[in-house]
């Protein structure tokens, strides 16, 4: 679900923008940055904070 929902709101973002994901799902931290990179975004960071993934990621070219 996290890539989902990341793709559902960078399409009414603008390249550029930054969207913070905030999850639970340990898959998170290797599907959303795969889908980052085939959709040309960028993956800012990744960090862990007690039971949430918080991953930021820029806008970029196909949003």
């Amino acid at each position: 679900m996290p890539v989902i929902r990341a793709q559902n709101r960078i399409k009414t973002l603008a390249k550029g923008d930054m969207l913070e994901v905030i999850c639970t799902d340990p898959g998170a931290k290797n599907d959303v940055p795969t889908w980052c990179r085939i959709n040309g975004h960028e993956v800012i960071s990744i960090e862990t904070q007690d039971d949430e993934i918080i991953i930021k990621i820029a806008v970029g070219g196909e949003s």
